[in-house]
């Protein structure tokens, strides 16, 4: 099992490969067979190529991740993290509050990301 280190380390990892649109760096922190499911329930992604398309497109939008709180670990083999991403929507630009879960293996990648959020959680803040 990783250490919590480890999982705090990568998850930084993931906001600081984000915010310089590096979606190569990102699919890079995820095992072979894992999973991304943004938002929960929708339809799963699963292995590097989806994941790499997923954070491709995500990244095109012109967003940009900021911690909201410091990367909270565990006693086991997850860690999440709640932040807020800042992007410009048809009706201006908007903040969306997310909080994602991550599952490690044993070699530290994630297995499984897990992005919590729903419509009320996103606010525009700006009109065009």
């Amino acid at each position: 099992m990783p250490s919590e280190k480890t999982m705090k380390e990568a998850m930084q990892a993931y906001i600081d490969g984000f915010n310089r649109s590096d979606a190569q760096a990102i699919a890079a922190l995820y095992a072979d067979d894992a999973s991304v499911e943004d938002p929960v329930g929708s339809k799963p992604r699963h292995g590097k190529a989806e994941i790499t398309k997923f954070y491709e497109m995500s990244i095109a939008t012109g967003a940009k991740l900021k911690l909201a709180a410091p990367i909270r670990g565990s006693h086991g083999n997850a860690a999440a993290m709640a932040f807020d991403v800042a992007l410009k929507m048809p009706e201006g630009q908007a903040i969306i509050r997310v909080i994602d879960v991550m599952t490690f293996n044993d070699e530290g990648k994630f297995s499984s990301m897990r992005a919590y959020w729903a419509p009320g959680d996103m606010e525009v803040i700006g009109g065009q």
